[in-house]
């Protein structure tokens, strides 16, 4: 049975929940930083409503550091975790008596269906992530991270377990490929990034070129405490979270913590790209976009802001008011970046009849051209202020968003009261602000636009 065991919550735990978490969304949020003697830099937010902690720990060793012939192994590896742990002598494992007992992927999810617990591990463009999620109680907690701290420091990557999920995982891109949707997602990808590893994909083909010693030597060079990135929010003091954090990564690999290689940047677009793609299908999958900005960038609020009005909004943007209500051209249209390291794309979408892609087409970079030249008007300005402040509570309104929040914070190094700061940040934006940002940021005549099915442009 595989480690995707949800926490219960009792009827009486929930109300806890929906009483605190209301009262928390309207609360100044206080975070504590410190750093480890090991390196780990720890971020906490106090939160004594409920008897439950959840933490998570960030490392750069996400698929951006994959081998590009083997890209999907950060993922594989990450995943395979859940696959059993190795038995470890002595104290080495944290087990009971002389020897930590090997557990296989049923013993492993039994083991924390037993505690009341959930523990995940997964790895995206830039980052290999651990969640753990516990009651307080000290006695559950001490338990949960000690199975932790072993399913992280030695899994058991059974030879057995990664053969058949890896044949599962051939199975299903095979299927996704039947899909337009994901197809046009993976051209898009690969034009937009220009060979950087954000656009790269996992096919049938690279993941047979990923075997057991691949996944141990990535685990080998992966944890190390002094990259540890850890937020935890909820019911511990700082000196119980401290210690947790400890108990969670004693037992990785300690030592001399090497700098990482560099990884380069997304590459501009030079030209545009038309990229028409056949497919039998009653509908046209359209995407526009070009590497957009990186999380960091000083310009963030104005271009939430601005991304809003223009196709972040729903029913009240640029593109959907344009594409669908004036023209009836898309059922839905929007828009969105993806900040992150490096620069993640600006990415305009729709599904339209195949006969209409290259009118929904023009009519949605007409749309996307005019925004970057003008700018917003004053009135769409206040509007999608009073809608993105008025709907900030939602944004921390559960523990697993506000870790989320926490941990963002975290590995970009905002600011501690960036959370207690939002509203005023959004509110400092202008126009002028927006206008200046797109046009830095975004430049229209040199967009890829991928189009399955439809025709040609």
């Amino acid at each position: 049975m595989k480690n995707r065991l949800k926490f219960f919550q009792p009827p009486a735990l929930v109300c806890a929940i929906a009483l605190g978490l209301a009262q928390a969304a309207h609360a100044v949020l206080p975070i504590t930083h410190w750093q480890q003697a090991s390196g780990a830099r720890v971020y906490l937010v106090e939160s004594h409503n409920l008897p439950m902690v959840d933490v998570q720990i960030d490392l750069d060793a996400g698929s951006r550091r994959d081998p590009a012939d083997k890209p999907g192994l950060a993922s594989s590896a990450a995943g395979q975790l859940a696959s059993g742990i190795r038995a470890q002598r002595g104290g080495e494992g944290g087990g009971q008596g002389p020897y930590a007992k090997a557990l296989d992927e049923n013993q492993l999810g039994e083991a924390w269906a037993d505690l009341g617990a959930s523990f995940g591990a997964s790895a995206s463009g830039d980052r290999l992530s651990f969640s753990l999620r516990s009651l307080s109680d000290a006695d559950l907690l001490g338990k949960a991270a000690q199975l932790a701290a072993r399913q992280m420091a030695h899994p058991a990557y059974p030879q057995a377990v990664w053969l058949r999920d890896r044949e599962k995982m051939a199975a299903a891109i095979r299927e996704s490929l039947t899909r337009p949707g994901t197809v046009a997602q993976n051209r898009y990808a690969e034009a937009v990034y220009g060979g950087h590893p954000y656009g790269w994909r996992s096919t049938p083909e690279s993941l047979q070129r990923i075997g057991v010693a691949d996944l141990q030597r990535w685990h080998a060079q992966a944890l190390r405490p002094c990259r540890a990135v850890v937020s935890v929010v909820g019911d511990v003091t700082r000196a119980q979270a401290d210690a947790l954090v400890t108990r969670l990564l004693a037992l990785w690999p300690q030592g001399k913590c090497e700098v990482l290689p560099a990884v380069a940047e997304v590459p501009e677009l030079q030209a545009a790209q038309a990229i028409r793609l056949p497919f039998d299908s009653a509908q046209a999958h359209v995407l526009m976009g070009q590497p957009g900005h990186k999380r960091s960038d000083p310009d963030f609020f104005a271009l939430m802001l601005g991304n809003h009005i223009l196709g972040g909004g729903g029913f009240t943007s640029r593109l959907t008011e344009q594409v669908r209500e004036k023209r009836g051209l898309s059922y839905s249209v929007y828009s969105y970046f993806s900040p992150a390291l490096h620069a993640g794309a600006f990415t305009v979408g729709l599904q339209t009849r195949p006969d209409q892609a290259a009118q929904a087409v023009a009519v949605a970079h007409e749309v996307v051209q005019t925004f970057v030249r003008e700018g917003p008007t004053e009135a769409e300005l206040q509007a999608a202020k009073s809608n993105l402040v008025g709907g900030f509570a939602l944004r921390i309104d559960s523990n697993r968003k506000l870790l989320d929040n926490v941990a963002n914070i975290a590995w970009n190094q905002l600011p501690l009261d960036y959370l207690d700061r939002w509203t005023e940040n959004m509110a400092k934006v202008t126009t002028a602000d927006v206008r200046r940002a797109f046009a830095r940021v975004l430049q229209p005549g040199r967009m890829v636009t991928v189009v399955v099915g439809g025709t040609p442009l």
